[in-house]
């Protein structure tokens, strides 16, 4: 596929807005590119920019805590990571994504909390935010 269909740009575009142009882009190409796993990139475009990210209901920053939150739950670190940059993009903080982990450690256990906090961490610095809270690898606890 060379070209994207209206619907699939409508999905770059609530990407673009969440993760900046150039994560868009990469996207773009990649659902535009015809290699491997290209028409996974465009169904992600389609389904869960425009059709779940798009609609209306939910806030964005509602929609980024209930995808983080099953990201979590799932160990998906490094869907997370993405997760979290869109949640700070929607409005979440520092303190929100910490009260996350403890509201969610009672449902889904601390080893995926230990998981998540690492993505955190890791997402937060690349943000530009937190450069001195230390991972639990970091500290020697795991």
């Amino acid at each position: 596929m060379s070209k994207l269909d209206e619907k699939s740009q409508r999905g770059a575009s609530v990407i673009g807005g969440m993760m900046g142009q150039e994560f868009a882009d990469k996207m773009v190409e990649g659902a535009t590119s015809g290699a491997f796993c290209s028409d996974i990139t465009r169904m992600a475009l389609d389904y869960s920019f425009a059709d779940s990210w798009g609609r209306p209901g939910l806030s964005p920053r509602d929609k980024s805590l209930a995808v983080i939150s099953a990201l979590i739950a799932m160990k998906q670190p490094n869907e997370l990571r993405n997760h979290v940059k869109i949640g700070i993009a929607n409005g979440l903080t520092v303190s929100d994504f910490e009260s996350l982990l403890i509201q969610l450690s009672s449902y889904v256990g601390f080893p995926c909390i230990a998981t998540a906090q690492t993505a955190v961490i890791e997402a937060l610095r690349q943000a530009g935010h937190d450069p001195n809270v230390k991972t639990s690898e970091e500290r020697g606890l795991l």
